[in-house]
Parts: C-alpha cells; sequence; structure tokens
C-alpha cells in the first residue's frame, strides 16, 4: 500500500492519497458522484463554486433536537469541571483569582466539549468513524525529514512505517475515518486560532499533522483491526469559525458539514457553543459579583467616603433662578456665619483696593510627550 501526495489545488485542504490507481476499480475513491471539496492528490478537482448553504444536500441530516440531550449532558459535565477545585492563592490576583481560573478552565473544557460533541453529531452518517482515544502517532524521522526538506506536493505516493525510529509523537485530536471513502482526516479543534496569528505555533502544528499523515494508513491497519484507508487528510478546525483557509489546512467550525457530510452538523455545534457560552457567563457573573463584594462592610464604607469626598458643593450661583431674593440670601449666609453680627456691617465687605497682592495667579501648564529635565 502506497501513500500519494500531490499539488494543493486553490482553496482546497492538506491532502495524502493511498492507491488512488485502485479506486477506479474498487468503486471507492473520489471519482465517485461527490466532487472532492478538500484534497491533495493526482485526481483531486479545483474547489467548486458553492452553493448557497440552503441548497447543498449532504447524504445524512442532523437537527439539534436529535442530539440535544446529549449535548446538555456534555455542558453539564463542562461546567461541573470548570467549577471543580480551589484555586491557589495568588498575592497580585487577590480575591478574583477565582476568576481567573476560571477563564483559565474555560479555555481547556471548551476545547474537550467540542471534541465530544463532534464525535456525537459525527453519529448521524453512519459511515463515519470517530476515533478519539489512544491517538499517539509518531513523528518518524524519515517523515519529519521529509515535510521539512520537501514541498508537500512532491511527497505524493510515499507511506512510511509507523514503527520506524521517531522524533517523539503527535496527539491528535480527532481521527475521523468515512469507511465509504476510505478516507481518514486528521483533525486538530481549537476553541480559536487568535493566540497562534504571530507566531510559529501553527506552522510546527501542521509540521506535526502532515508527518502524522505519512504513517497513519500504516498506524491504522496496525492498531485498528486493519482498518484500510486510501487517502489521508489533515486539518485545522476554528472553533471561533474566522475566516478559513483550505489552502493551509484551515477550516471554520462553521464548516465540519462537508467534512462529515451530515448537513445541520455545523449547527448543531453553533448552538451547543451558544448554550455553553450562556453558562459561563453566569458563571463569571456570579463570581464577579462575590469578588467586587468581598467585604460588604468595608465595601459600603468606602463609598460612603468616597461619596462624601466627591459629593459636589452646591453653586454659589443658581443658574436656574434664585429660590430666594438676593436680600434674603444674604442674611441667611450671614446670620449663619456670626449671628452676633449685624448683617449689613461695612465691615464686612472688602474694597476692591484692598486685595491682598500675593492671590495666586494663572499658572501655565504644558501639556505633551515626557521629556528629559534641562541642566541647572
Amino acid at each position: 500500500m502506497t501513500t500519494f501526495t500531490s499539488q494543493t489545488p486553490q482553496g482546497e485542504v492538506l491532502r495524502s492519497t493511498t492507491n488512488l490507481m485502485g479506486n477506479a476499480d474498487t468503486g471507492f475513491g473520489h471519482s465517485g458522484s461527490r466532487p472532492n471539496p478538500f484534497g491533495f492528490g493526482r485526481n483531486a478537482l479545483a474547489a467548486p463554486v458553492r452553493e448557497p448553504a440552503v441548497l447543498r444536500r449532504h447524504p445524512h441530516l442532523v437537527r439539534f433536537a436529535d442530539v440535544e440531550a446529549d449535548l446538555d449532558v456534555l455542558i453539564d459535565r463542562a461546567i461541573t469541571a470548570i467549577t471543580d477545585g480551589e484555586p491557589t492563592e495568588d498575592e497580585i490576583l487577590g480575591h478574583y483569582v477565582h476568576i481567573a481560573s476560571l477563564v483559565r478552565a474555560v479555555s481547556f473544557r471548551e476545547g474537550k466539549l467540542l471534541e465530544y460533541a463532534f464525535e456525537r453529531v459525527a453519529r448521524a452518517n453512519p459511515n463515519v468513524l470517530v476515533l478519539t482515544q489512544s491517538l499517539k502517532l509518531p513523528l518518524v524521522k524519515a517523515a519529519l525529514e521529509a515535510v521539512s526538506g520537501n514541498d508537500w506536493s512532491s511527497l505524493d505516493g510515499i507511506k512510511l512505517d509507523c514503527e520506524s525510529p521517531a522524533k517523539g509523537s503527535y496527539t491528535p485530536d480527532l481521527i475521523v475515518v468515512n469507511r465509504a471513502r476510505h478516507t481518514a482526516y486528521i483533525l486538530d479543534l481549537k476553541r480559536s486560532l487568535a493566540s497562534y496569528g504571530d507566531t510559529s505555533r501553527l506552522e510546527e502544528l501542521k509540521t506535526k499533522m502532515m508527518a502524522s499523515a505519512m504513517v497513519l494508513p500504516d498506524w491504522l491497519y496496525k492498531t485498528q483491526k486493519r482498518l484500510m484507508v486510501d487517502t489521508v487528510e489533515v486539518a485545522i478546525v476554528d472553533g471561533a469559525s474566522r475566516p478559513s483557509d483550505h489552502a493551509t489546512g484551515i477550516w471554520a467550525l462553521s464548516e465540519i458539514d462537508d467534512l462529515l457530510e451530515i448537513d445541520g452538523a455545523a449547527a448543531c455545534m453553533a448552538e451547543l457553543r451558544r448554550r455553553f457560552g450562556a453558562r459561563v457567563q453566569q458563571l463569571l457573573e456570579v463570581e464577579a459579583r462575590k469578588a467586587i463584594g468581598v467585604d460588604e462592610r468595608f465595601t459600603e464604607a468606602a463609598a460612603d467616603t468616597e461619596a462624601a469626598l466627591i459629593a459636589p458643593k452646591p453653586p454659589r450661583i443658581n443658574l436656574n433662578g434664585p429660590s430666594r431674593t438676593f436680600e434674603e440670601d444674604m442674611a441667611a449666609r450671614s446670620f449663619d456665619e456670626d449671628l452676633d453680627r449685624d448683617p449689613w456691617d461695612e465691615e464686612r465687605f472688602e474694597r476692591v483696593d484692598t486685595i491682598d497682592d500675593d492671590e495666586p495667579r494663572p499658572v501655565f501648564f504644558r501639556i505633551g510627550y515626557a521629556r528629559r529635565p534641562g541642566t541647572h
């Protein structure tokens, strides 16, 4: 059995192919009724013009109502795992450490939730087998060297022994096998690819996935009861469904209908994320309220003190018109200051020319960028 990997068509996903010449005889392969929307391979077709989503039809269908009970259980388990355990005290975060702990747990648990939900939704296609356990694929040295030293398209026809000397291993999130098409997909599900934007981690991940693809046919045959595939494709699925780039192996979660050949799969995953997000936001709101009101008495006292400090003083001039006459206002001010003094005593009014010359004068302020201080 040989592995073929040919030039990547524009707008396609990374792919390696095995025994394409035999596909015409067996009836499996990609020369059948459905144009291949992915692929590397000599017979890979250019990406067809996509029909509107409402017009696309796949052999199988799933609606959220069909999987709602199971997906709700998965959400409940994820929320329980997020809230389990006490975070370690942190001098910097203080009583906000619970919020930080929740955010970290959400990032991890959402990825696992997507994996479990993907496997559940995929059951709608009886031809699809999803492998989730014990997926440690060896990074064979020859495969790593071949991928790093050659163009991916020039590796067409190469299949390597999974028991050859290896440099570590790679564990994909899922391996999806379409038994009707003899096709295997190595999938890595990410809750979001935003953090991979300006780093080399994404390229390193792709290298591991492509090297694993070269040994996957042999690995499946030896470890999965002689399961045989002719084609191996790799894809990184972005849970946030940002714009995809199939030519570089990036798929949005909203496009998994085409990977699984199941209408409605992406809609089910979208509803799952919406419900999970609502539950997570409720948790964060509760923890935020707790963090703000750690000591209610202290908080209330601090709020009263702050209010007293910043409370605006009544204006000396009522812009909306006085509520009392000028004489009444002056009399009230005078009596408040000194009840024994004649409110109309002339000594209470100073002449303009007696104002102290030392009264502060306006000062000019400079606003701008920081500068080095001048020498004295």
